[in-house]
């Protein structure tokens, strides 16, 4: 897959205020505007918070797939991701570090080492954060059964 083109399409139609609707073929509408330090409201979706979803989704996912072809099993997988929005010099507003924490709960027996590497292999290959112009952390916790 790694010589395909991809795309992906999505269409947003505003509504009132600072707000609207997101949508892509297929998939629910969901509600979408400035949060309230943007003269928006809480209740909504915004660009920002679809950013650190993405990382975090990403990171979820690359996980997954790299720990199964790793032959790496875990029983949960949770996360929590936070990121820093700042004014930056010749550039205005944007996002400057994402963490995520994922709390990943392993067999007694997991081979530590091999799931370190599958949590490297991870930060390298989250497509999402490669695409940010932001530092992406990942600081796992690492929960043994």
């Amino acid at each position: 897959m790694a010589d395909k083109i991809l795309s992906y399409s999505t269409d947003v139609t505003w509504e009132s205020e600072r707000r609207g609707r997101a949508q892509a073929s297929g998939r629910g509408a969901i509600s979408v505007g400035a949060p309230p330090e943007f003269g928006g409201t809480d209740d909504v979706w915004s660009p920002e918070h679809l950013t650190v979803a993405a990382v975090n989704t990403c990171m979820m996912l690359t996980f997954i797939a790299v720990a199964e072809n790793s032959k790496v099993r875990f029983s949960s997988y949770t996360s929590s991701a936070t990121a820093t929005l700042q004014k930056v010099e010749g550039r205005g507003m944007a996002i400057t570090k994402v963490i995520v924490h994922p709390r990943i709960t392993v067999p007694a027996d997991t081979d530590r080492a091999r799931l370190d590497r599958v949590l490297q292999l991870t930060k390298k290959n989250c497509f999402i954060s490669n695409s940010l112009a932001a530092d992406v952390a990942l600081e796992a916790e690492v929960i043994t059964e």
